[in-house]
């Protein structure tokens, strides 16, 4: 078991721009991951299994709905605390990553934006601390980019909903508790409902053969004529744009957790071509080596600046989901490229699971393509400067 040597690049000393709270959410989160993922991960990720020993700590540090009021079970932080948690988390692994963002951002935040007051007080105290977990129900076999498309839905019957459908490609559907999910009432409105495990009709099959998150459970969400009481409907906000604003908060995750990705990749190569000798001196005293890690510096230098301004931008509620697109754009592709360099820069041994640059490198392949892929964010952009939207 390698010890964790990471050092996280600061180039334009960026810590200047952060509060001490927030270097010490940061740090508290790093700390953490040194000593409870790096020295498991490999090994789950070989196995395809999610290290479910490692809940009660995310809670503990704040990794399940940071920015949620304290009156919840929150840590009631800002939006950067939140991406810096998000960052030092997929430092670890996307998959302990995406566990956590599914649990803040598509789990507790609909259910703290868009909830009953009874719903929050049910529910976001034992989300924050890991004892429920949640998973979040939106794309289906058919509709990924487009999920205006969905055909689960839901009828009244009085005294219940009555849901059928099935959903796909679900983080930590397996093992969740409760699954926020997004169906079509009887007129075509797009609603969520909150869905209990054990309620009759509920299964969660575990997606296997994964090359990509394998550290991360992922499932189907299938819904045989469930009954869903009344009480289970999110009634604060209806539409599209309603899973569309928890996917907001999810992408701004992402954005910071890519950079985390691609710092252990640079920080890897880095530490790597110092040490390996060829031709009678370290390979990082070769021209090719140092413009592969030049340009990685420069890249992860460019993503820290733009997700930093988008949290001041955040915190100030004035974030455009194009925004944010564009961050997670940037950032998830900065990361991949990084990896590759990364991989290339350690030869044969960056395919091994001694170093962990190839499984950042299949996990970002996951990340380019979920909650909106890398297309798809594109268009968003090009829509926001063009007024025309070119998704059809």
């Amino acid at each position: 078991m390698k010890p964790d040597l990471f050092q996280a690049p600061d180039y334009y000393n960026l810590d200047d721009l952060l509060t001490e709270e927030h270097k010490l959410v940061r740090d508290s989160a790093r700390a953490w991951v040194k000593r409870e993922v790096s020295p498991i991960i490999e090994d789950y990720a070989q196995r395809a299994e999610f290290p479910k020993q490692i809940i009660k700590g995310l809670g503990e540090i704040g990794g399940f709905g940071p920015y949620i009021p304290e009156e919840y079970g929150g840590a009631g932080l800002d939006q950067i605390s939140y991406g810096l948690i998000m960052q030092e988390i997929e430092r670890g692994d996307s998959g302990v990553r995406s566990t956590s963002s599914v649990q803040s951002s598509l789990v507790m935040y609909p259910i703290w934006k868009f909830g009953t007051e009874e719903q929050r007080v049910k529910y976001l105290p034992k989300l924050a601390t890991g004892e429920y977990m949640g998973c979040f129900g939106l794309t289906e076999p058919d509709h990924g980019s487009n999920p205006s498309g969905m055909t689960t839905n839901y009828k009244d019957m009085g005294d219940h909903y009555l849901l059928n459908g099935a959903k796909m490609w679900i983080s930590n559907a397996p093992f969740a508790d409760i699954a926020v999910v997004w169906a079509k009432n009887e007129e075509g409105r797009i609603h969520g409902l909150i869905v209990e495990r054990g309620m009759e009709g509920f299964t969660t099959p575990e997606t296997h053969n994964k090359w990509s998150l394998r550290a991360s459970s992922t499932g189907e969400l299938i819904f045989d004529n469930v009954k869903i009481p009344k009480e289970n409907l999110l009634t604060g906000k209806t539409g599209l744009g309603a899973p569309m604003q928890c996917l907001d908060s999810a992408r701004y995750g992402i954005a910071w957790g890519a950079i985390g990705a691609a710092m252990d990749c640079y920080d890897t190569a880095l530490r790597y071509a110092k040490e390996r000798i060829q031709f009678d001196k370290p390979i990082a005293g070769t021209q090719l080596q140092q413009k592969k890690l030049a340009e990685m510096i420069t890249e992860i230098t460019k993503a820290q600046l733009l997700t930093w301004r988008l949290g001041v931008l955040r915190n100030e509620g004035r974030a455009t989901t194009a925004q944010i697109s564009m961050a997670k754009r940037n950032n998830v592709d900065m990361a991949i490229n990084i990896a590759r360099e990364a991989r290339q820069i350690l030869g044969g041994m960056g395919i091994t699971g001694e170093y962990s640059i190839m499984r950042h490198m299949m996990n970002l392949e996951s990340v380019i393509t979920y909650e909106g892929t890398h297309d798809i964010h594109l268009l968003i952009t090009g829509l926001d400067i063009t007024g025309i939207a070119a998704f059809k």
